[in-house]
């Protein structure tokens, strides 16, 4: 099932894991200490 969380503006994000671009999974705590830019859409072909 899947779990939702909100996240505030402003606030840290919970780490989570995905599948990169070349099928690797990546997870937002490995980049503990650096600036990173993470960027959500709601689906294909809408205004972001």
């Amino acid at each position: 099932m899947e779990q939702k969380t909100k996240v505030e503006i402003g606030k840290k994000a919970p780490d989570f894991t995905l599948p990169s671009d070349i099928g690797e999974e990546m997870s937002l705590n490995e980049f503990k200490g650096k600036n990173i830019v993470v960027f959500f859409y709601p689906k294909d072909h809408t205004a972001g």
